[in-house]
């Protein structure tokens, strides 16, 4: 009986406890919790997302490359709309009646209870006059946002574009994005993203029967604030980068500068580019669709998508791993009689008949067939069979950053073309192939390809005399411009710095010496540039102009490479080009007479325009290759000779 009394009493003080728990519970949340009180008054309380503004974005001097400006989306709660002027709301925000309804059904369809976007991006002048009427449209409201400005509309493949996210972006991003958020679609606003878009905040606003806000619920005590996004502060250099979109109008191809004591990209040219300012606003779809229409592809990012058969100015790589592998040194001469002959009746052409030729005037003149010794030398007599020292070969150049990405800051960089030796035993269905089956690589064609920014970083490597630090676009993150560590770390071309003093000379004698292929249209006023020309062969149409240099030759400020597709020789366009960007960087002013620099700014060499304007001196030609192949079967490994 007493443990029947026991348990009676144990029983009774467990539902007290769990009672007193509930009454506890219910205490806090009606008294002194406001949250739920918040939530179940969504009819008189509105909870705002407050957007931050993205990171502004500078370049190397300090200059605002991109800003933000305020712009208003016209949100809506279906249930609490109740009749008005549709007329007059329409004319307000600019939209037809189908426009109108349309809008309303899909955020009905949406949740009749929860608010989503009716109209986006409302300008500033709209908001305002809408602002005024705003208490005749019940169940609607103003919320605002920022967009991006960009007040010098340039480098717009540099900068891309944000986008409003996609399911996709929100499953990725684990929760954080929700619909109707913006995102960094392409460019540096994509690879910074989760930098430059900061930090959202939250307001609490009391509203009264007629849509006013009537100040902050518990004075704000549950509002968060918004962080803006970093500042990033980029390489470029405003000036360079507007003088080099200049030169490329009505172009097509590339201009990439680096400085090659860090590695930071100074202009980053893609032609035809775009208007930046064209990719913000409620017309932006519109002129998206434009842009991807238009046949030029002002869209593809050139100078990290692009990949083109380097030409001649890969004479420069082969020319320092043949010195590091021992096949060649500064005093090395071959003899050329306007040919490079090998096999049975294999022959590469040369530009000219340029008898016995040494390493820096093969690079001076441009010379095919001293290339085409020593690729054979390299390739067929390393002491092991072809296809070995093929594949030494390949991992010597691989060293340069050809033929893999260079990790440089923007999404979607190719990373070239450089065929492996299975590639080959693949295509002529045996390993007994010789260097004469791909001779074509000795002087930068066949089935090679470079980005323009790895043609870039390549004679940064040379100006620096065998390393280079990876290409990148910011130098700089935040108030405290903290530097990203991987893009201080210098990565070494495999080649000993005592085997590139040849190779500069030879470069600044194409230069600057009667007889190079870049003299004199390539000099730079008061200082020593060293470039290289190339032609390269374009199946498609007319061959494509390339060069790349840097200056001074003592502690290089710029290296440079320009791509022009269609164009010709390297010294009729590309490198008059080079030589204006050094010039402008080194100097800050351009100083040319003006026929030099109206020529090319005038130009106009797309495809199916009108004749090129003549050159200002007639080029000496820059070893456009005229390589004679024979069906595979018939080509045979043939011993070079020399004449050292």
């Amino acid at each position: 009986m007493n443990s029947l009394f026991q348990r009676k009493y144990v029983v009774q003080g467990i539902f007290i406890v769990i009672a007193l728990i509930l009454l506890s519970r219910l205490f806090y949340i009606q008294v002194i919790d406001k949250s739920y009180f918040l939530s179940a008054n969504n009819n008189v309380i509105r909870k705002v997302t407050i957007y931050p503004a993205r990171g502004v974005i500078y370049d190397r001097k300090g200059r605002i490359l991109v800003q933000n400006e305020p712009v208003y989306d016209l949100m809506v709660v279906p249930r609490e709309v109740k009749p008005f002027d549709t007329l007059e709301f329409i004319k307000l925000i600019n939209l037809d009646k189908k426009g109108f309804y349309q809008r309303f059904n899909k955020a009905r369809s949406y949740s009749p209870y929860r608010a989503s976007v009716f109209e986006k991006q409302l300008s500033a002048h709209t908001f305002a006059s809408f602002q005024e009427k705003l208490t005749k449209f019940p169940g609607f409201y103003v919320q605002k946002r920022s967009v991006r400005r960009y007040p010098d509309t340039i480098a717009s493949q540099f900068f891309g574009y944000i986008n409003e996210v996609v399911e996709s972006d929100i499953k990725r991003s684990g929760g954080y994005y929700k619909a109707g958020d913006y995102i960094g679609r392409t460019g540096v606003e994509k690879s910074y993203e989760e930098l430059l878009r900061g930090q959202r905040g939250v307001e609490n606003q009391m509203v009264d029967a007629f849509n006013r806000p009537k100040g902050h619920f518990a004075d704000g005590a549950y509002d968060t604030l918004a962080v803006t996004g970093k500042k990033l502060i980029s390489s470029l250099d405003r000036d360079l980068q507007r003088l080099g979109e200049k030169l490329m109008h009505n172009k097509i191809g590339s201009i990439v500068a680096i400085e090659p004591s860090t590695g930071e990209i100074l202009a980053f040219v893609s032609s035809p580019g775009y208007d930046p300012n064209l990719m913000v606003g409620r017309d932006k779809g519109n002129n998206y669709m434009k842009l991807l229409r238009n046949p030029h592809k002002p869209l593809f990012i050139r100078p990290t998508m692009a990949e083109y058969p380097p030409g001649s100015i890969f004479k420069v790589v082969n020319a320092l791993v043949a010195q590091q592998m021992g096949k060649i040194n500064a005093e090395t001469r071959f003899y050329c009689p306007g040919a490079y002959y090998y096999g049975r009746r294999g022959k590469m052409g040369c530009t000219h008949m340029h008898g016995s030729t040494s390493l820096i005037e093969s690079i001076q003149y441009s010379c095919n067939t001293y290339y085409g010794y020593i690729y054979n030398r390299m390739v067929d007599h390393s002491g092991m069979r072809s296809v070995n020292g093929y594949r030494k070969w390949h991992d010597a150049v691989t060293r340069f950053g050809i033929g893999s990405k260079l990790g440089v800051d923007l999404p979607n960089e190719r990373k070239g073309i450089l065929p492996t030796a299975e590639f080959y035993t693949k295509h002529f269905k045996s390993d007994k192939w010789t260097s004469g089956y791909n001779i074509s690589l000795s002087i930068g064609q066949g089935e090679i390809g470079m980005t323009p920014l790895q043609m870039a970083n390549v004679v940064a490597t040379v100006a620096n005399r065998g390393f280079y630090y990876t290409p990148h676009l910011i130098r700089g993150i935040g108030e405290d411009h903290v530097v990203k560590p991987e893009y201080t770390k210098k990565n070494s071309a495999g080649v000993d710095a005592r085997y590139y003093d040849p190779v500069i000379e030879g470069m600044s004698r194409a230069v600057n010496a009667p007889g190079g292929t870049a003299y004199p249209i390539a000099q730079v006023p008061g200082f020593e540039a060293c470039g290289k020309t190339g032609t390269v062969q374009n199946p498609h149409g007319e061959n494509h102009s390339v060069f790349f240099a840097f200056a001074p030759r003592n502690n290089p400020k710029i290296a440079v490479a320009v791509m022009v597709e269609n164009a010709g020789y390297g010294a009729t366009w590309s490198a008059p080009i080079a030589s204006l960007i050094m010039e402008q960087y080194l100097t800050d002013t351009i100083k040319r007479p003006k026929y030099y620099t109206e020529r090319l700014y005038n130009a106009n060499l797309l495809p199916g325009a009108k004749p090129k304007p003549r050159p200002v001196q007639r080029p000496k030609v820059d070893s456009l290759p005229k390589v004679e192949l024979k069906p595979v079967e018939q080509i045979t490994p043939t011993l070079t000779t020399t004449n050292d």
